[in-house]
């Protein structure tokens, strides 16, 4: 898992900002009463418990195959991002609302509203400094992309997520500091509800993307059009494949795919040639594209596999 060091910095980075800002905001809530700020508590607390998550995703991903998972269990870092998300949805936008709510039908008018700004300005530089690193990091793995794109396309989800959440945290921190500031000159201790409600819409929003990237890594995504033309470029270079029909594929971890081609050999090939050929491809393969983790070779006309793409192309049209 050498290729997550980036992934751990940004975690680590994300993990240490949001327990200190955590244990901060509710003492500050416990001081001063506002709604707002322990909605800020629970989200910097569910946010430390999602990098931990994250984490043991990780581990858990790196381990090697076994007779229960024989294709390893690269996919342990997907469900973990996909529990993350209903964590941000169920507990940070869950209690928010909550709080929001109870506030507004029984208002407290803040004390000590100082307190609030100061906490609210530090949280401010510590998640800035935790969002910086995991935006470096991000845009070193978009390359050329978009940004939605980059997120879409991406097949390593720790990054993104921690990135989203940090996003959500310092568009928090300004509702927060809306709610309570409005609340204190207006005199209306309601507004500091409000804000709380404010918050739980954005983690509500949050969680609803991060849920639906992780559905689809978790279905199965193909690998990137790039790699597969690699793939098939390698493949037809061996004087053995008359063809390299195609590639279906799918990542069961960030640097883990799985595929499988369709090839046309030589119709003068022997059964002990067509295997000594894919020993060949599946060497060659291992060295210039080590994320291809597991190789299936049929052998196969073209003809057939045009047949077998064009069902799959009109199923996927109807569906």
């Amino acid at each position: 898992m050498a290729g997550h060091s980036g992934s751990r910095r940004v975690i680590y980075a994300a993990l240490a900002g949001n327990l200190a800002i955590a244990l901060t905001k509710f003492a500050a809530a416990f001081f001063t009463g506002s709604s707002s700020m322990l909605s800020e508590g629970v989200h910097s607390l569910v946010d430390t418990g999602n990098g931990g998550l994250l984490l043991y995703g990780m581990h858990r991903a790196a381990r090697p195959p076994d007779r229960t998972h024989p294709l390893g269990h690269g996919r342990e870092l997907y469900f973990w991002s996909f529990i993350v998300a209903l964590l941000v949805f169920a507990l940070g936008a869950g209690v928010s609302f909550y709080e929001g709510v109870i506030h507004i039908m029984a208002p407290e008018p803040v004390v000590n509203a100082k307190v609030n700004y100061i906490v609210l300005a530090l949280s401010f530089v510590f998640e800035g400094s935790s969002w910086l690193v995991a935006l470096k990091e991000f845009r070193q793995q978009k390359g050329k992309q978009g940004w939605l794109q980059a997120v879409q396309s991406s097949k390593d989800p720790s990054v993104y997520t921690v990135l989203f959440e940090d996003s959500a945290a310092l568009l928090g921190l300004i509702v927060a500091f809306a709610g309570i500031l409005s609340a204190e000159l207006l005199e209306v201790p309601e507004l500091d509800g409000v804000g709380s409600i404010g918050i739980a819409i954005i983690l509500g929003a949050t969680a609803i993307f991060l849920a639906r990237e992780s559905k689809g890594l978790l279905l199965g995504e193909p690998a990137s059009s790039e790699v597969q033309k690699k793939v098939l470029a390698i493949v037809q270079e061996d004087p053995a494949v008359q063809r390299a029909n195609g590639i279906l594929s799918v990542h069961i971890g960030p640097e883990e795919i799985v595929a499988g081609l369709s090839i046309e050999f030589e119709d003068h090939l022997t059964a002990p040639e067509i295997e000594a050929c894919v020993e060949r491809l599946e060497a060659t393969l291992k060295q210039e594209m080590p994320q291809i983790s597991r190789l299936f070779v049929k052998p196969q006309t073209t003809g057939t596999w045009e047949q077998r793409r064009e069902a799959i192309a009109e199923a996927s049209d109807e569906s």
